[in-house]
Formats: C-alpha cells, sequence, structure tokens
C-alpha cells in the first residue's frame, strides 16, 4: 500500500473542509446537542433521585456511542463526497488501491471523530462533571473498539451505496440508531428478549457497555468481554473490506461504476 496516496485521499477532504467552513459545523454540532441534552436529562435524574449517579451511567453511555456514531459518519461522508462529485472514476483510472482509498476514507474519520470527542468531553466535563476516568484506564481500549467497530460499519455502508446508487444513502444515516437497542447503550443485555441477545452477542459493541456499566458499578474490568469484542470488531472490519471489495469490482465488471448516478440502482 502506497501511504502517500491513502493520505491524498484524507488531504481532499481537508480542501473541502478549508474551502468551505459550513462543512465544518456537523462535525460537532449534533453531538453538542445529544451531550446537553443527555446532560440535562442526567441532572433531572439525579435531583430526582438518591439513587446512583446517572451522569457516567448514561451521559458517559452517549458519549461513546454518538463517538462510535461519528466514526461511522466520518468514513460515509467522506465517501459521499465523492459521490456527489462523482469522482470516482478520476480515483481508479489512477493507480490508487481499494485498499489505499478505504484507509483515507479512516484516517479521515479519525481526525474528524477527534474533533466530536474533543467537543463532547469539553462540554459533558464542564457542564456535567463527567470524567471518563469514572471508568479506569480500561476506557481506552473499549473506545478503540467502538473505533473499529464503527470502521466496519462506515465501510458496509459505503459498500452499500455504491451497490445500489447515491439514492441508497438513506441506508447509512440510521444504522446507529436501528444498532443502538441491541448494542443496549442504556441498559444491561438480560434486559432484551432472548432473540435480541443472540443478536446483541454478535455484536462488539454491547460487550463494551456490559463492561463499563460493570465498571462503573465497581466491579472489575470484565478481561473476557474485551477481548471477544476486540476480535469481533477486527472480524466485522475484515468482513466489510471483504464486501466492498466485492461490490467495487462488480461495478467494474457490470459498468455501473462508468455510469455512476442518482439512478444507479443495479
Amino acid at each position: 500500500m502506497n501511504t502517500q496516496r491513502a493520505l491524498a485521499i484524507s488531504l481532499r477532504q481537508f480542501y473541502l473542509l478549508k474551502g468551505s467552513p459550513i462543512r465544518i459545523l456537523p462535525l460537532f454540532i449534533w453531538v453538542a446537542i445529544d451531550i446537553l441534552l443527555w446532560g440535562f436529562i442526567t441532572k433531572y435524574l439525579n435531583a430526582m433521585s438518591s439513587g446512583p449517579n446517572f451522569v457516567p451511567i448514561l451521559l458517559g453511555a452517549v458519549l461513546l456511542w454518538d463517538f462510535f456514531t461519528r466514526v461511522m459518519h466520518g468514513i460515509a461522508t467522506s465517501f459521499f463526497e465523492d459521490v456527489w462529485s462523482r469522482n470516482f472514476l478520476n480515483f481508479f483510472a489512477s493507480p490508487l488501491t481499494i485498499t489505499e482509498y478505504l484507509s483515507g476514507l479512516v484516517f479521515t474519520s479519525v481526525l474528524t471523530s477527534i474533533v466530536g470527542l474533543a467537543v463532547m468531553l469539553l462540554l459533558a466535563t464542564a457542564g456535567f462533571g463527567l470524567s471518563l476516568f469514572t471508568y479506569g484506564l480500561a476506557t481506552i481500549t473499549f473506545v478503540l473498539v467502538l473505533f473499529l467497530f464503527g470502521i466496519a460499519l462506515g465501510i458496509t455502508g459505503t459498500a452499500l451505496v455504491l451497490r445500489f446508487g447515491p439514492a441508497a444513502e438513506w441506508f447509512v444515516w440510521p444504522i446507529p440508531a436501528m444498532l443502538s437497542p441491541f448494542a443496549s447503550v442504556f441498559y444491561p443485555v438480560a434486559t432484551l428478549p432472548i432473540w435480541m441477545q443472540y443478536l446483541a452477542y454478535s455484536m462488539p459493541a454491547s460487550y463494551v457497555f456490559e463492561a463499563l456499566r460493570g465498571i462503573v458499578a465497581g466491579q472489575p474490568v470484565k478481561v473476557s468481554y474485551l477481548l471477544i469484542s476486540t476480535v469481533l470488531a477486527i472480524a466485522y472490519i475484515f468482513a466489510a473490506g471483504l464486501f466492498f471489495r466485492h461490490v467495487y469490482r462488480r461495478a467494474v465488471r457490470t459498468g455501473l461504476l462508468a455510469r455512476y448516478s442518482a439512478e444507479s440502482a443495479s
């Protein structure tokens, strides 16, 4: 893999942001609204109850889930910039490989998601007293798992749009919302019906939030959950890469890539 070509994909996104500052706003505005909304909800619950502190339980979960969403949408948005400008032929008429292209999207997502995470941490810490140190150093490893899972879903979403055309963009945005009931962001997996529990345990995110709730409750870090979630996240990335490669090769073979437009759905 040529690192320079992969970084060139990210550089293009940087120039887009630099040339159109309005694109910078979505990097943090929605996550800021989420933190403020859930922050006031947790503050109200704490005032109404003498039970546990809801800030690390609820607001911390919202922060981490929003971070996961930012990672996924960061990849998707960078991909959509090429969709909207119909830039695929320019890219793949060059020596650029699929791995280099996807690596560039991932690197772009790293930068944009860090911006969103920084804004969320600033608001949550300054406004509502949330400290990720409440979870201990294990937080870093679990955040990395969410990051890997977000990458996998971002690549999968871009492959779906490449397969069905730009009109399928609506497939991508609601994916985090559809997965959140199974990820058990706000409640234990045991709360779910049995059939939903099977799906939950096939997702790395469910192990992350189960382990973090245990840490907040004073339990030791569940190393087994960390290992299982890491293996699952890596497996999802590998499967997503293969899926994107398969879709891309089909698009080239059928000529879909050359006539890519809003009506491309076959």
